[in-house]
């Protein structure tokens, strides 16, 4: 495999490969236009129906599908060239993405056309993203994995600074339709740069048996090592308790703070640039504390980081604590990925990828729906700010009671 010549800065030594630059890079892309579409649907949603459950559960719709097929899909990315597959899934993405926009300009757009297509895309995504985290995983040799994936989750959430902002400005000043329309020609870029990233491949040797035999063998691995199973489990609870937070700031700005669009755009873009500098710097700062020490902070901290925010009084105060918990969110799951697949051979790594996932999708799409209807009940402040206490209650008891949990990330 190819490599590029940068600066030797830890965080970004994964760009010195050509197929993960070329990943990247289409990637990046995308997830702009997704970010676009983001937050118009939720800006439309949340004011055609003024409920947060609403909100909360037409972003859930598109995470519902992975409790099921995540499992499916990672079976599937381990048996196929992940590059094809990978863009056949970027296709279905293009024509879902599609649809939303015709239905836009049509003006046949609807709340339940929204809920209908995003359940679709989340079926899509289930099956395809395992493909998608391997790939980028066999772009780069193990090394550079922590490195790969910081910058993963680092052009992610450059999607949150660049889309919302665009999101924003485009639905005022043309319209719902036209965001949608830029989301789906925004996949064209990942299909050009997988198109260029022709050495990134399966690696190691697929399986042989049933899809139903090599999904019970990705969850025996998954039980009995120690580090894959606390890994899995912390990814369940940061989704249940801590990650509506990213589907509900269209509540935060409107519902809590009475402003509109535009704060959305910004609660949702300083998230993302706290994220964005975390990944930065999460090379360098695993080189100097150990990939252990600073997921366990991470830990403790994020569940007090998120309370700050929800309790937040101004959006000035909102801004801030959502970039520290920007931040937080990207360093705490991209020390749980990590984990996972550096401790599963090549053949097995979609397979423990949509593991991770279906738990994620699973306790974020309970997680968002939940607080989205009680916080309609009982006040949003009160139930967000609540669920993030008792993450931190229950960091706190994992360190009482494993003080060295987390010391299997540096093995």
């Amino acid at each position: 495999m190819s490599s590029l010549r940068l600066p030797r800065l830890s965080s970004l030594r994964a760009l010195r490969h050509r197929d993960f630059a070329f990943i990247l890079a289409g990637a990046t892309l995308s997830n702009i236009g997704t970010w676009m579409e983001v937050l118009a649907l939720g800006v439309y949603v949340t004011k055609v129906t003024g409920r947060a459950e609403w909100t909360g559960g037409v972003a859930a719709l598109t995470f519902l599908p992975a409790i099921v097929l995540s499992p499916l899909g990672g079976a599937l990315a381990d048996r196929f060239d992940r590059r094809r597959y990978v863009a056949l899934g970027t296709a279905l993405e293009l024509l879902l993405a599609g649809t939303l926009a015709t239905l836009a300009f049509t003006g046949r757009l609807t709340v339940p056309a929204i809920a209908v297509v995003s359940f679709l895309n989340g079926c899509v995504t289930s099956l395809f993203l395992p493909a998608f985290t391997a790939l980028i995983v066999s772009a780069v040799p193990k090394d550079d994995l922590h490195s790969a994936l910081s910058l993963d989750s680092a052009q992610y959430n450059l999607g949150r600074i660049c889309g919302p902002a665009l999101g924003a400005a485009v639905v005022t000043l043309v319209g719902v339709e036209w965001a949608l329309l830029t989301n789906t020609l925004s996949f064209l870029a990942v299909l050009v740069g997988l198109a260029f990233a022709r050495g990134a491949t399966s690696t190691g040797t697929p399986p042989t048996g049933s899809l139903w035999t090599g999904i019970a063998e990705g969850m025996k691995v998954a039980r009995e090592d120690p580090g894959i199973a606390l890994a899995l489990l912390g990814t369940l609870l940061v989704a249940l308790c801590i990650a509506p937070f990213t589907a509900l700031a269209p509540v935060m700005a409107i519902r809590v703070l009475n402003l509109d669009a535009g704060a959305t755009s910004l609660l949702v873009g300083a998230q993302g640039t706290g994220a964005l500098l975390a990944a930065l710097a999460a090379g360098s700062l695993a080189d100097r504390f150990g990939r252990g020490r600073l997921l366990e902070w991470c830990v403790l901290l994020i569940g007090l980081m998120a309370a700050a925010y929800w309790l937040s009084p101004s959006l000035p105060v909102a801004a801030l604590a959502v970039l520290g918990l920007g931040s937080l969110y990207m360093l705490t799951n991209t020390g749980l990925a990590t984990l996972c697949q550096t401790r599963v051979p090549a053949e097995m790594r979609a397979r423990i990828a949509s593991f991770s996932g279906m738990l994620l999708y699973a306790g974020f799409t309970f997680g968002v729906w939940l607080q989205g209807a009680l916080a309609d009940r009982l006040g949003v402040r009160l139930v967000t700010a609540s669920a993030a206490l008792s993450f931190f209650v229950l960091a706190v008891m994992l360190r009482s009671l494993r003080p060295r949990a987390f010391a299997v990330l540096e093995t």
